[in-house]
């Protein structure tokens, strides 16, 4: 296979797809191996799932914002990054090492998800601006592509290789991949070569200028508000999928991780034809495609019946479509921020997408467990697939909408 040239000519991009790539490999492994890991070891309800997830994601309320301004102030990114990794592994670890102990419980998996999650605040935050010091302009769909294509890649062996762990080491023990994985990204981090602009001065904003840029961009304030309703109906969902497909659907742990990891290959397939996609029919609109085939074909999960052959075909038809809009999403929304907010305040625009994008997320997963509680799984699914759908709203009123190429860089 000819290698993409943004793999042979940018050595430092070069070292960060590498050391991402196997990262990713073991976080997909991590995303089936935990939430099983909660329901088959520690025999979980649908509270206690939803709030496990909210303990992974409540750091993004509690310190992006805080996190951008001390990344923007103190400049080096990809030392951040590196230190972000090592913690992580080394959390991770714990928990099959628990479990090896007999002393796994439910108190040390909220704390470790915590912990991860506080570290992924700053892991990302530092990457938002970390990316375009390795990265040029004109590679900015590009390199975004291949990202996610090795994102891609990770959902297709990751998700099958964890459920098929899950089942024969038992949840804990799978965990440990993972925790390889965030090392291994460390060694790849130490060796970039890339020459970072310095930290930005105590009078160039404080902890609101980040939300402030952002209410006032027209394209990056529509993005957020779009993606981040759909993702808090989407980890409304994210928070039971699990628990509906094992206990409702009667779905196997290795089955489950199967037909999600084949489904993977749409997910794979669509980072490939994402830039031609957005040349045909503009980047703005291959963006909104994404928003909506994202959410859209989950609504077949809660609509599966039937027998148990039946159940894995609306699964994989609902991953593989959902995936392919995943990657739209994610490829696109990556290269217009990029290219639009300045390098002198991206850390900060950074922490404050976060708050809201990703704040969201806890919100979701929490409502989540409430719902599921009260109303029932089953209804509570139909609400998240089918609420999803309004991000939209936001969108197609927007300059997205028009928008044919990567946007010029925005003024302060």
């Amino acid at each position: 296979m000819r290698i993409p040239p943004l793999l042979r000519e940018n050595a430092n991009f070069r070292r960060y797809f590498f050391g991402q790539s196997i990262s990713l490999l073991g976080d997909q492994i991590t995303t089936i191996a935990l939430p099983l890991t909660a329901v088959l070891a520690l025999h979980a309800s649908a509270g206690q799932m939803g709030v496990l997830t909210t303990a992974y994601l409540i750091p993004n309320l509690l310190f992006s914002l805080h996190a951008g301004v001390w990344i923007d102030r103190r400049g080096k990114r990809r030392q951040t990054m590196l230190v972000a990794d090592i913690g992580r592994g080394l959390l991770t670890a714990t928990i099959p090492v628990a479990y090896a102990l007999g002393h796994l419980t439910w108190t040390q998996l909220y704390v470790v998800a915590f912990l991860l999650g506080s570290l992924s605040v700053l892991f990302y935050v530092a990457y938002g601006s970390f990316f375009q010091t390795i990265v040029p302009r004109e590679d900015y769909v590009a390199a975004n592509s291949l990202i996610h294509g090795t994102r891609g890649a990770s959902f297709l062996v990751g998700t099958s290789l964890g459920g098929t762990l899950v089942q024969l080491l038992r949840g804990p023990y799978a965990l440990a991949v993972d925790a390889v994985s965030f090392i291994w990204s460390a060694i790849f981090l130490g060796r970039i070569d890339a020459e970072e602009p310095p930290g930005a001065s105590r009078e160039s904003g404080g902890v609101w200028s980040g939300i402030q840029w952002i209410r006032d961009n027209p394209i990056i304030r529509a993005e957020l508000l779009g993606v981040a309703t759909l993702n808090l109906f989407n980890f409304m969902f994210f928070a039971l999928f699990m628990l509906y497909a094992t206990r409702s659907l009667h779905v196997r742990p290795a089955a489950l991780g199967l037909v999600l990891g084949v489904a993977a290959v749409g997910t794979l397939g669509a980072s490939y034809f994402t830039g031609a996609l957005a040349r045909r029919i503009g980047l703005g609109p291959a963006f909104i495609l994404g928003c909506f085939l994202f959410p859209a074909p989950l609504i077949l999960i809660p609509a599966a019946r039937g027998p148990y052959w039946l159940i894995l075909v609306f699964l994989f038809v609902a991953e593989m479509l959902s995936g392919i809009g995943l990657m739209l999403l994610d490829i696109l929304a990556g290269a217009m921020m990029a290219g639009t907010i300045p390098m002198a305040v991206r850390a900060r625009v950074s922490g404050g997408f976060q708050l809201v994008n990703y704040g969201v997320r806890p919100v979701g997963t929490a409502l989540g467990g409430v719902l599921g509680t009260t109303i029932g799984v089953h209804t509570t699914l139909w609400i998240a697939t089918v609420g999803a759908l309004s991000g939209l709203l936001f969108l197609l009123p927007s300059p997205i909408r028009t928008l044919r190429d990567v946007p010029e860089e925005a003024t302060l």
